[in-house]
């Protein structure tokens, strides 16, 4: 007992733990948290940074940052389309090995729907009640500045905690994954300042807080880390991709009116 007791002492205090992702982004979500309920002053004096009294937010007409935002709602949906076609096309060819593994696919799919999905747009934008920046009155608007994990009634739906655009963001700095080994660290920098364009965009536009960006970003982290460490790190045995490829393949054989052979039909 004295050794196990020691054991994880030595674990909890190594830098392995430190480097753990959900460690990670469980501890990015308290330092957002302590600094903007420190000094929530944060939160207006960067969105006046990107406001003029006379013509509002002016950057918001600017076609090349228009533009960008539509750049970033067209990228999460070729992902989505990609991912959802190389399951078909490996069902239409069950002969042949999916294209993504099936493990990637499912927790690029799920950690979309649970993220930015459920977690962002359904559970805190819809519930929380944080008037966005133009809504407020230090911004043209008539409603009070509400600071950031203060439940409010001052905005009824798709309000401003947090940023919806932030964490779909993120989650396509986790879409690296779909490319080879070589390649994620170089596409992961790249996707990460497209992240930061995306989400300080919103800022620009008056249409998110600071906050309500790093916490978005935060929290669609620990989502995804989560998810990766359930499904792609240490999947249960239903999880494993070749448990799912050969799931996928039974089925597509299925469709066909065949067993199973290895190859194709005629």
């Amino acid at each position: 007992m004295h050794r196990q007791g020691d054991h994880l002492r030595e674990w909890y205090g190594s830098p392995a733990l430190i480097a753990d992702p959900i460690v990670q982004s469980i501890l990015a979500v308290l330092l957002v948290s302590l600094i903007f309920l420190t000094l929530p002053g944060i939160d207006p004096w960067f969105t006046g940074l990107f406001y003029n009294p006379k013509v509002g937010f002016p950057m918001d007409r600017l076609p090349a940052f228009t533009a960008l935002r539509g750049l970033g709602d067209l990228a999460v949906k070729a992902i989505v389309v990609l991912l959802i076609g190389a399951m078909l096309v490996k069902i239409a060819r069950p002969w042949r090995a999916a294209p993504i593994r099936p493990s990637h696919v499912i927790y690029l799919l799920s950690s979309l729907v649970i993220g930015p999905g459920l977690v962002v747009n359904v559970l805190f934008k819809e519930h929380w009640g944080r008037p966005r920046p133009d809504a407020t009155a230090a911004f043209g608007g008539d409603a009070p500045f509400i600071e950031i994990w203060d439940m409010s009634d001052q905005c009824l739906n798709n309000c401003s905690f947090v940023s919806g655009e932030a964490s779909a963001a993120i989650w396509l700095v986790a879409a690296a994954i779909l490319l080879p080994l070589a390649w994620r660290p170089r596409a992961r920098i790249v996707l990460c300042v497209f992240a930061i364009l995306l989400s300080f965009n919103r800022i620009a536009f008056g249409r998110h807080f600071l906050s309500d960006v790093l916490m978005g970003w935060a929290l669609t982290a620990l989502v995804l880390a989560v998810m990766h460490r359930l499904i792609v790190d240490k999947p249960p045995a239903w999880l494993s991709d070749e448990k799912l490829e050969a799931g996928l393949t039974q089925f597509g054989w299925r469709l066909r009116g065949r067993k199973a052979t290895g190859e194709p039909g005629n």
